[in-house]
């Protein structure tokens, strides 16, 4: 096998003194991400002029466009694609959205396999936290057009007038009785995102509308998605339930999540005892379904704010300590950083398509694009043993941006863009004051979160429970 080929095939840039053009450069680090083997299962209709490959590349390159417009960000991608391959799967904006609305649910799982293979292959050490595989799970809303087919989709139905809705007739305040109902609020898309925690790029997501339950996001995650072993979902206070945990539970796989009020725990069912942590969750619909309760492990961690209590389905403290749940629960807050690097850095809190079915194609592979783009710098930042938490994102997505503007002129070496992605990284200063604004009151008493309710199991529940032992 040739030099040109080998370094093809590991995505670096050869160490020739031979000059590369930055399309070139560019050009090999989408080969090593996106090839015809990812496709191999996908068979296209014979009258179909393009393949896989092709049209996931040019998709990818309308996406890191920076171009205003969807139209005039297709044209740059589309010379771009001939430029650096000699091709391009279709010639129109709107072909690459036709084609997109029909193969992206084929083309999307089987491109997002790949990078996920991709991220284990150079993760190292990162893959893993402990014994875990830590994805990190949560929710966000990005604005769309207020058209018809975006409304239809995204709006939530019967705004202000829903059964649940308060009667204004009955507020004694006159003036507010007849103030006309707000307008409602424009149409938004539901992203529900798991990311993984050491490497700290997204994994898979699911879109929907504006009214979307992340909870049943992730139950449908978990029905279509093969996750790694000893995988560990972190969730916040709304991945809560008996129903959604046991989902976790037996699809194999373990959790970790803050809980509060509105979580009932209970002790002292029969030999399970309040001791080193062990609690239950059994609800009583769940008893009168026979359905076991579910055995957990409630931990507490002293924060800023106070008392921070979480639940875990790992029972022992060896697979999973009490100081690794705390340094797993800060690194979660990341997740908030990518959904601001998504919407903020990458332009996508305001969709621009005017259609629904054009809007999921615009932010699926939106993610996509930004997921690929934290792959290539954090691949190269850990051949030089950078860590991927210091990563910039919009550090790297200005090199990729910067790669495709000057396409056709040659960079300055053969190792160019490796080593600018491997130097894309955050400033390491060390603040010496606080971000607070200055005239905000500094105020002592600070809010503490509120904890689970203990319950001891009553009388009742624990011979339910034994007649249930005894028929299992």
């Amino acid at each position: 096998m040739s030099r040109k080929t080998n370094a093809a095939d590991s995505g670096s840039e050869p160490a020739k003194t031979t000059k590369f053009t930055y399309g070139e450069l560019l050009r090999k680090a989408l080969e090593w991400a996106i090839n015809d083997r990812m496709f191999a299962d996908i068979h296209l209709h014979g009258n179909i002029k393009w393949s896989p490959r092709q049209l996931v590349i040019l998709a990818v390159l309308w996406v890191w466009s920076d171009k205003r417009t969807l139209v005039r960000a297709f044209v740059h991608a589309r010379r771009l694609s001939l430029a650096m391959f000699g091709h391009v799967a279709v010639t129109t904006y709107q072909g690459l959205t036709g084609a997109l609305k029909t193969w992206s649910v084929r083309l999307l799982p089987a491109t997002q396999k790949r990078l996920q293979t991709l991220m284990e292959k150079v993760g190292e050490k990162h893959w893993r936290i402990g014994l875990w595989v830590v994805l990190a799970v949560d929710g966000s809303r990005a604005d769309t057009p207020r058209t018809k087919s975006n409304e239809r989709e995204f709006s939530a139905k019967n705004y202000g007038k829903g059964k649940k809705a308060r009667s204004r007739k009955k507020w004694k305040n006159k003036k507010k009785r007849s103030k006309k109902l707000s307008a409602p609020v424009k149409p938004q898309m539901w992203i529900t995102l798991l990311w993984h925690m050491g490497l700290n790029m997204p994994w898979t997501w699911k879109t929907g509308p504006s009214t979307s339950s992340e909870r049943h996001h992730l139950m449908d995650l978990l029905k279509t998605e093969e996750f790694p072993e000893k995988t560990l979902f972190c969730g916040d206070a709304g991945f809560v339930g008996y129903e959604f945990w046991n989902a976790i539970v037996e699809a194999g796989h373990d959790f970790l999540v803050r809980v509060g009020a509105n979580v009932r725990l209970l002790t002292d069912l029969d030999n399970v005892r309040h001791r080193d942590g062990i609690v239950c969750v059994w609800p009583d619909a769940a008893a009168r379904r026979h359905q076991p309760p579910l055995v957990l492990r409630l931990i507490q961690v002293q924060n800023e704010h106070g008392t921070m209590s979480l639940v875990t389905s790992v029972l022992s403290a060896r697979d999973l300590s009490n100081a690794r749940v705390a340094q797993l629960y800060l690194m979660r807050w990341g997740i908030e950083l990518q959904f601001r690097s998504l919407k903020q850095t990458f332009g996508r809190g305001q969709l621009h398509s005017r259609t629904a079915e054009c809007s999921y194609v615009e932010m699926d592979w939106s993610l996509l694009g930004l997921w690929l783009i934290q792959l290539f710098a954090v691949k190269e930042q850990i051949k030089v043993a950078r860590p991927p938490d210091g990563s910039s994102v919009s550090l790297s997505l200005a090199i990729i941006q910067n790669a495709m503007d000057l396409c056709h002129e040659t960079a300055l070496n053969g190792r160019t863009l490796c080593r600018e992605l491997s130097e894309a990284v955050k400033d390491e200063y060390v603040r010496t004051s606080s971000k607070t604004a200055r005239y905000k009151a500094n105020k002592k008493d600070k809010p503490s979160a509120t904890q689970p309710i203990l319950l001891k199991a009553t009388a009742a529940q624990r011979k339910a429970y034994l007649q249930l032992k005894q028929v299992t």
